[in-house]
Parts: C-alpha cells; sequence; structure tokens
C-alpha cells in the first residue's frame, strides 16, 4: 500500500477532517478530526482496496508539561488516540490519530469526547472502555461504557499525568 497515495485519497474524500500525517514514520500515521472518525473509519474498513478490518488496539497519550523542559514544548496539552489498524485481506496497516483537548471545554474535570467505533470494529468495545477508565476519554454512543480495570468508583484517570494517588481508598491506606 503507497501511504501516501492513501493520504492523498482521504484528503480529497475528507477534505480538512484530515488534520495531519507523518508519512515517514516506522508507523506512518494520519490525524484526524474526532468528530468525522466513524464517517473515516467506516471508509477505510468498507473500501474494498483498503478493507482495514482489524483494530489491534487504541491507545490515549496524555501530552501535559510535567516539567520545566517539557514547558517549553511548542504544543499545547491536550490528549491523542492512537487506532492501530491492519488489513488481513491486503496486509497493510495504518495508525490513525485524533488529537482531544485534556478537558472538554477546557473546564478541568470535564473529559474530552470523541465518537466510538465500536459499531465499526468490535474489539474497539474493550479499548474503549479501557481508555475511558486509565485515561479519561468519553466515547460518545458506546453501548456499555464503564469501568474496566479500576472499581467504578475509583477517583480519577490514573494513566492522565496530573493523577494523584489517593492516600486511602474504602479504608485502605494506599500509599
Amino acid at each position: 500500500m503507497d501511504i501516501q497515495a492513501l493520504h492523498d485519497r482521504l484528503s480529497q474524500r475528507f477534505g480538512p477532517a484530515v488534520t495531519g500525517n507523518n508519512l515517514a514514520a516506522i508507523d506512518p500515521w494520519v490525524e484526524v478530526d474526532g468528530a468525522r472518525l466513524p464517517e473515516i473509519a467506516r471508509f477505510l474498513r468498507d473500501e474494498p482496496d483498503l478493507r482495514f478490518n482489524l483494530l489491534h488496539c487504541i491507545t490515549a497519550v496524555d501530552y501535559l508539561h510535567v516539567d520545566s523542559a517539557a514547558a517549553k514544548a511548542e504544543w499545547q496539552p491536550h490528549v491523542e488516540l492512537v487506532y492501530h489498524l491492519s488489513s488481513t485481506v491486503h496486509r497493510h496497516r495504518l495508525v490513525l490519530k485524533v488529537q482531544l483537548p485534556r478537558w472538554k471545554d477546557g473546564v478541568a474535570g470535564r473529559l474530552p469526547e470523541v465518537p466510538s467505533v465500536s459499531e465499526i470494529w468490535r474489539t474497539a468495545d474493550w479499548h474503549e472502555r479501557e481508555v475511558y477508565d486509565l485515561s479519561g476519554v468519553r466515547f460518545l454512543g458506546h453501548a456499555d461504557l464503564r469501568r474496566i480495570l479500576c472499581p467504578e468508583d475509583f477517583p480519577g484517570h490514573p494513566l492522565r499525568k496530573d493523577f494523584s494517588m489517593p492516600s486511602e481508598y474504602h479504608g485502605i491506606t494506599t500509599g
């Protein structure tokens, strides 16, 4: 698969919804607008010559300035979702990225949101739950978005860089 041709094809079809790329990376990636994610995902899965029929995983990366060196970075704090896709039919791969604000509407504690792709790839069901639980991203339209590793009443999302482990949880000292 020619990754440049795929990027051009996505750009022609979805225009400004294709927001970035690094086609020279070890795992070439294309960044898309989260609001259009399901439409783009369905296209990638259903186009006969693409057939990205396997979602390996979804990962969330919290980009937060946690020290003075990071504070010099040119990017603003955000959360990035990374979708690893493969075609078992054509034996090609793609990484799809979505950039989200750390907090919805800039309000601390309001989790960022993106549409679910669990209706497109069944494996997204568990992966979206894991990202929700550990990194605090809401997947709109997910049929059963609840915690998968932490207890339902656990405070916060442990993979966020500003997470602080509670000193006590249900009477148990944690630190």
